[in-house]
């Protein structure tokens, strides 16, 4: 059994950051709750979906209510028609933890966003932001000769890049192309490249089922309630704004592209419920899969009333 800590206990002179991590409906939200009430921290939110306005339901975003109880920062800073890279997460997330470093607290990453955390952690290439007129002028030229053409032509000047992209992946190919015309330096040469990263001591905590049966079942309830809470409007409404489609990074994320399909007439409302716990499922499988693979991780298991603690303890070490 793990020794009680409370908040007087927890040296912040040099705050460490805590990354809690797990799949989607793991609990991660209420443990970050539950560690903002015992720790001087800050909350850091690592979601791609998130980040969007006007998405709240789908998201399962923290209520207003809990969100002046519980700030978060990184929710709600993106408009659904604009992309949010994780070049784009890591420049905002470094810059949210400095700041709570200063001020002499700890800052808490709390999400289910895989790519972003490691990013974060491992550091991110230094890569350029797209550019509207040259990938435009790539386009037309694919258009008059090919993508097949433009895979060559890649070939010619980063070889390993080409032979990591398959030929009939166009938006690859275009961007390893548009990269080298930007900056001069080929895609491999730039992801050699790590920029900044997390520094000092970081704390990495995942959340997870002991049993995917119970995660399964959170999921599909949480899926339902969604609908009882009137995710379909939701979704009406942005679907009624002429800016966004079904392309977009926001309308891909999972729930929203199977009730946008639901909308235009692709299946029934019980086809979308069931395509959506589905797709749901296939998420935080992903997402468990990224974390099997992580190192210095520290398991907790959603069922387990003593995660708080043991998360107090880890800090009080330090």
């Amino acid at each position: 059994m793990t020794n009680v800590v409370s908040k007087q206990d927890i040296d912040v002179k040099e705050p460490p950051v805590i990354c809690l991590m797990g799949p989607t409906a793991s609990g991660k939200t209420a443990l970050a709750m539950a560690l903002y009430d015992a720790l001087p921290c800050d909350i850091i939110s690592v979601d791609s979906a998130l980040v969007f306005k006007g998405m709240d339901i789908g998201t399962a975003k923290p209520t207003a209510e809990e969100l002046a109880a519980y700030p978060h920062q990184l929710i709600n800073i993106r408009d659904a028609s604009e992309s949010y890279s994780a070049a784009d997460f890591c420049k905002d997330a470094l810059k949210a933890i400095a700041k709570s470093r200063e001020n002499g607290r700890i800052p808490l990453l709390v999400g289910g966003t895989m790519m972003y955390f490691k990013s974060l952690i491992d550091g991110i290439s230094p890569l350029p932001e797209a550019d509207k007129n040259i990938r435009k002028a790539i386009e037309l030229e694919a258009g008059e000769k090919g993508w097949l053409a433009m895979h060559e032509q890649l070939q010619s000047f980063d070889p390993v890049s080409a032979e990591r992209i398959h030929h009939n992946d166009p938006q690859r190919i275009a961007r390893a192309i548009e990269v080298y015309r930007i900056t001069g330096n080929t895609l491999t040469q730039l992801t050699a490249i790590k920029g900044d990263r997390l520094s000092g001591n970081v704390l990495q905590f995942a959340i997870a089922p002991k049993e995917r049966s119970d995660l399964h079942a959170r999921i599909e309830l949480r899926f339902k309630q969604m609908i009882e809470q009137d995710f379909k409007q939701e979704v009406i409404a942005l679907k009624a704004r002429e800016d966004l489609n079904q392309d977009l990074p926001s309308i891909r994320c999972v729930g929203y592209r199977q009730m946008w399909q639901h909308l235009q007439g692709d299946y029934d409302h019980d086809e979308m419920v069931f395509k959506g716990i589905c797709a749901t499922r296939q998420l935080a499988k992903r997402q468990l899969t990224w974390l099997r693979s992580w190192q210095n991780l520290q398991w907790l298991h959603m069922e387990d009333e003593n995660n708080l603690q043991v998360i107090l303890s880890a800090v009080s070490k330090l």
